[in-house]
């Protein structure tokens, strides 16, 4: 393989650029092999599909429908593909979701078969988790197969509906290949056969450009009374399933020999449309068979399409004898897997995990098999009968599945009207084949991907949607959301707008600076100038975005302007994490594998990083205890009596109270939201706490002249007197709650009073808060990280009262 240029050519391609390839080639040319090489070889991250289960089986892959969770039937581009009324799951787990994210290439294995509907669905489920404003989202695409083997299938109601947007059905005229510049590159070198004659006859067959001279020497092979020696091997290639089927019955049933069934094992999930032969297998000695899997024995004694006769049979085994063996093949059951993608928790490569087996005898009785189930089959001696060739490429596909003339029997002649090609896939054909790429194209393409990837790396474009969004909310809800909000967002857009046109001119520099024969990777120059770009971009990042998403803060009463602020954060802060990440795994320069795996990483940072409240108390809040305290008043109000909280009074009322310490009636009616009801109701329980919170920070309140018209004049209390009361009630055996209760104020205002007496010993602390949680607060809270003890109480457990926090932290830096 390593000796072939057009594989060498399309290894490159894969593995080195970010171009979508069509790898195709006649029968017998190596595509299969080159898939498997790759799975094992590349290092991108890769998923392979294919349109068919038994494809996707034979490809180690999955099938288009189950991995994107398609729709059958057409898809129009205007289809919801959302749409659930057709029974059909769109719900994409998250492991999907992160496989499609981290995904570099996606393998379509016999896209000969693809409808141009469904490969524009595939772009349309790619743009949605990847890159929306890509084709595909980005994800490279390499498209294996032969446009003149096996087409579509396609009803007319189908293409009745499908006609308006396509001009034809096959993939290549789908929107997104359209837009996708892909490259072609045929495969010419052929491993099947090494007969010039009877490979120009295939090449004339395939192209629809059969001359008589080829006719003639083809048809010398039509032997229409045939009968071949049941010793030499012989398998019918038919059209239709029903003329194998019963070619192959009949010759079972003459022999009298015992029959023996083979039952197939069914594991796990393993859809009857991809079992690869039958589930009840019914064989005799005598009877003709074909192996249908490569050998899995280091022996290799066997491989797909291999034709003998069973000489022996038992429960457990089949012995079989092929005609050139000087040895017989016993065979034992083989296992087909189903897979499935998922995402490994600890590396996070994509890895393929088995969720399905089939089990049975690796055979299929082969005196006869269709023209379309011998795909990718090699014989050594066939009998085509074309004369029913009903399909484009049917005819050859049969021709093209043996090795040599010589062992070709034809029993109908072959003319120009059994050879049915597709005018659309002969244009599209020709067309590929005057544009083949080259090394000068290879090396453009390898240059333009590595550009790409140090433009993707510096493209700060993406901040801009969230940081725009947050403003927007912030500016059509000023009176619902309080917080640091407008500046720090301000801040990162002006930094972000900056970075924009510094990546600019820096990607015309760098496009100045790639030399014609070295790409970005390996020219020094260019790695100066990146590491250079990297210092200063990190810098700029840390300076400015990374402090102003540390400060930005907000509360609101509003649940969905909440939903809708914390979503756009979260967006900013991921966008800020991959680009840090970037940042220091490339800061020896640049270097495309290293890239790739950093890129793949960072879909988990979202996952792996610690989720810390972005539904801050303002920082520009002085006192942030009091809006704890507030904040839990209301919270026990709206419980007591089936409220909804800010029906108690709202996240700018609660904002103001804090900010000017209403200590009366008069004073608190002033307050934004706090009407006369409200005040009534409320007022008291809400001066309380404030009062105490004042006689507890010795904060100068209001004289007993300037209490409102409804609150009867009360003289002011001497600071310590209402605390010693609670100290005396509490030793006549009250609890706290009890306490509050009988003086009318907050328990927390009772727990502030209690508390200041623990110094002195004579309060403990396991007196106002229990012992459990005292005990799991001083192991939780020295391992936390907190600013206050509002930061304190977002980042642990709500069970944990604002009280409880308050003691525990006195008590233990105290």
């Amino acid at each position: 393989m390593t000796e072939n240029k057009e594989l060498d050519l399309a290894w490159n391609f894969v593995n080195n650029t970010d171009r979508n390839i069509f790898l195709t080639g006649k029968a017998g040319t190596g595509k299969t092999t080159f898939l498997h090489k790759l799975k094992m070889r590349s290092l991108k991250r890769m998923v392979v599909v294919a349109p068919t289960g038994v494809a996707a089986i034979n490809a180690k892959g999955v099938t288009i429908h189950s991995f994107f969770q398609m729709p059958f039937g057409p898809l129009l581009p205007d289809t919801d593909l959302n749409n659930t009324s057709s029974g059909f799951n769109r719900k994409f787990s998250k492991t999907k979701i992160n496989i499609i994210k981290s995904l570099d290439l996606l393998v379509i294995d016999e896209i000969s078969m693809v409808r141009a509907d469904l490969l524009d669905g595939i772009d349309r489920v790619l743009r949605r988790f990847k890159n929306r404003n890509k084709v595909f989202g980005g994800v490279q695409l390499l498209m294996i197969g032969d446009l003149q083997q096996l087409s579509p299938i396609i009803k007319e109601d189908e293409w009745e509906l499908l006609k308006p947007f396509y001009k034809n059905g096959f993939f290549f005229s789908s929107q997104a290949y359209i837009q996708s510049e892909t490259i072609t590159i045929e495969l010419s070198h052929i491993y099947r056969q090494d007969n010039p004659k009877f490979i120009n006859i295939l090449n004339e067959i395939r192209t629809n450009t059969l001359t008589q001279a080829s006719a003639d020497e083809l048809n010398k092979r039509y032997q229409p009374d045939f009968v071949p020696d049941e010793k030499e091997g012989y398998i019918s290639l038919t059209t239709h399933n029903s003329k194998a089927e019963q070619t192959n019955n009949r010759e079972l049933d003459k022999l009298k020999t015992k029959h023996y069934t083979y039952s197939a094992t069914v594991e796990g999930k393993f859809p009857e449309y991809a079992y690869p032969n039958k589930e009840e297998l019914t064989l005799k000695v005598g009877a003709q068979v074909m192996f249908i899997k490569n050998d899995s024995s280091p022996e290799k004694r066997y491989f797909n399409g291999k034709i003998g006769k069973v000489i022996h049979l038992d429960i457990n085994e089949v012995i079989v004898h092929c005609q050139d063996d000087d040895f017989n093949i016993v065979t034992t059951p083989e296992i087909w897997e189903n897979i499935n993608y998922s995402v490994d928790a600890e590396t996070k490569a994509i890895t393929e995990n088995k969720i399905g087996a089939y089990t049975q005898m690796p055979l299929r009785l082969a005196w006869s098999i269709t023209i379309h189930k011998s795909q990718g089959l090699t014989f050594e001696k066939a009998i085509i009968d074309a004369q029913g060739a009903f399909a484009h490429g049917q005819t050859y596909v049969a021709l093209s599945r043996c090795k040599s003339l010589e062992g070709l029997v034809l029993n109908s002649k072959i003319n120009s009207s059994h050879i049915i090609s597709d005018s659309n896939v002969l244009s599209f054909n020709k067309m590929a084949e005057e544009n083949q790429p080259d090394e000068r194209i290879l090396l453009a393409s390898k240059s333009e991907f590595q550009l790409n990837l140090i433009a993707e790396l510096f493209d700060f474009y993406k901040f801009l949607y969230p940081i725009g969004r947050l403003l927007d909310i912030y500016y059509k809800n000023r009176t619902s959301i309080e917080g640091q909000v407008e500046d720090p967002l301000n801040t990162m857009k002006s930094c972000v707008t900056n970075l924009l046109k510094v990546a600019s001119g820096f990607k015309a520099q760098l496009t100045t600076l790639t030399e014609a024969a070295k790409e970005p990777e390996s020219n020094e120059t260019l790695q100066e100038r990146f590491i250079k770009a990297i210092n200063y971009f990190n810098e700029q990042t840390t300076l400015h975005i990374s402090p102003a998403i540390k400060s930005f803060g907000f509360t609101t009463d509003n649940k969905t302007i909440e939903k809708d602020l914390l979503k756009q954060f979260d967006t900013l802060e991921e966008l800020l994490a991959t680009k840090l990440l970037y940042f220091e795994g490339l800061t020896a320069g640049f270097n495309v594998n290293t890239f790739l795996e950093l890129r793949a990483k960072s879909v988990f940072l979202a996952k792996e990083k610690p989720r810390k409240p972005r539904k801050t108390v303002i920082d520009g809040t002085t006192n942030i205890e009091l809006f704890e305290l507030l904040r839990e008043l209301r919270n026990d109000i709206a419980k007591q009596e089936d409220l909804i909280h800010y029906q108690v009074f709202t996240q700018k009322a609660l904002y103001d109270m804090c900010e000017t310490l209403p200590t009366n009636k008069k004073e608190l009616l002033q307050v934004n939201g706090m009407g006369k009801v409200r005040v009534e109701k409320y007022g008291s329980a809400i001066l309380e706490v404030i009062r105490a919170y004042c006689d507890e920070h010795d904060i100068e309140t209001s004289t007993a002249s300037e209490i409102d018209f409804f609150e009867d004049p009360k003289p002011k209390r001497k600071k310590g007197d209402t605390k010693k009361i609670s100290l005396d009630l509490f030793k006549a055996g009250k609890s706290a709650d009890a306490i509050a209760l009988e003086r009318d104020l907050n328990v927390n205002t009772i727990m502030g009073h209690l508390a200041s007496f623990i110094p002195s010993g004579e309060v403990k602390i396991t007196d106002l808060i229990s012992k459990t949680h005292y005990e799991e607060l001083k192991t939780i809270i020295p391992k936390t990280k907190f600013e206050n003890l509002s930061d304190l109480k977002h980042k642990i457990d709500a069970k944990y009262t604002y009280g409880e926090l308050r003691l525990v932290v006195d008590d233990l830096f105290k």
